[in-house]
């Protein structure tokens, strides 16, 4: 099972770090510093019109999903061939003077302003992240974690407290849990015996978790009732809670510093500038969420 590592987050601004599709590219290639041309070379010409290799990897990244179950070559050609086209419509929309209309004006601005936000706020975030504020988000945390008791258990769940009966009945004339499980629990991890791993208690619903957490190692508790039907519980181990290697968790920290860096710096900019909202009264305007970062724990969902 795998060990969750406690995060805040400012909820508002999540999709701050993630740049999308070509702007995203565009960013990167742009810190990335400039490319010498043996390095981006030019894979065709439309007009006179040059498509190098760079613009087939931002392509690529925008076109994403409809691309994942193409094999290398295959997608390459096709991206390039998309490009080819492109080039030929957009000199044809040119001809016809479509960036002169008002509709395309406020798509380039808000593309332009949007790859703005993007560029600096990943400016921002990757300042943030330095060896020292990681190590120091992961201290905290893991202080959190340490000495928290775990529990490992196994569960069978049935539809109906006659049915739970009926299944401590057996196990108390000397059935095995695990196979039993298999038979009768309609949980999908029945398959596994019931095994749940080892979870922390809210990472529980309150009723399973009260039972598992008061039980010792080898018991099997009398049926349980949750929101997912009723239960039997056989408690294997218990432990006190490690946490993860630095390594182990260092991805999702340095999402996590990135993310809370771009929500302070959202919230001080917004704090010196002049915003009006004139879609409701001045006094039912209230600051947004996203001003300050949530100070709530991320855990996992509660399980069956």
């Amino acid at each position: 099972m795998t060990t969750s590592f406690p995060v805040t987050t400012g909820q508002r601004f999540r999709h701050a770090s993630a740049l999308a599709g070509s702007l995203a590219l565009a960013l990167s290639l742009a810190f990335a510093g400039p490319l010498r041309a043996a390095d981006d070379p030019v894979l065709a010409k439309v007009n006179g019109a040059e498509i190098k290799k760079s613009d087939v990897a931002m392509a690529e990244e925008e076109l994403g999903a409809s691309l994942a179950q193409m094999d290398p070559a295959t997608k390459d050609e096709n991206v390039l061939s998309f490009l080819i086209d492109m080039k030929i419509v957009g000199k044809a929309a040119e001809d016809k003077k479509i960036a002169d209309g008002e509709e395309f004006k406020k798509r380039l601005a808000f593309a332009r302003n949007r790859l703005l936000m993007d560029s600096l706020l990943a400016s921002e975030g990757k300042a943030a992240t330095t060896p020292e504020a990681m190590k120091k988000v992961y201290e905290e945390a893991a202080k959190q974690i340490t000495g928290e008791q775990e529990v490992r258990a196994r569960h069978i769940l049935v539809e109906t407290e006659d049915e739970a009966k009926a299944v401590k009945a057996e196990l108390d004339k000397g059935a095995d849990f695990a196979e039993l499980a298999k038979k009768k629990s309609k949980d999908p991890g029945s398959a596994d015996g019931g095994d749940l791993g080892f979870f922390t208690k809210e990472q529980m619903v309150p009723e399973f978790s009260t039972v598992a957490f008061a039980l010792e190692p080898g018991k099997i508790s009398d049926p349980v009732k949750s929101q997912f039907g009723w239960h039997i519980i056989k408690v294997e181990e218990k432990r006190s809670r490690k946490a993860p290697d630095f390594e182990q968790v260092k991805a999702q920290i340095e999402q996590y510093v990135t993310r809370k860096a771009q929500a302070e710096y959202v919230a001080k900019l917004r704090t010196e500038a002049k915003v009006e909202r004139l879609d409701q009264p001045a006094a039912d305007a209230k600051p947004a969420d996203a001003a300050k970062p949530s100070d709530s724990k991320m855990a996992p969902p509660a399980k069956k």
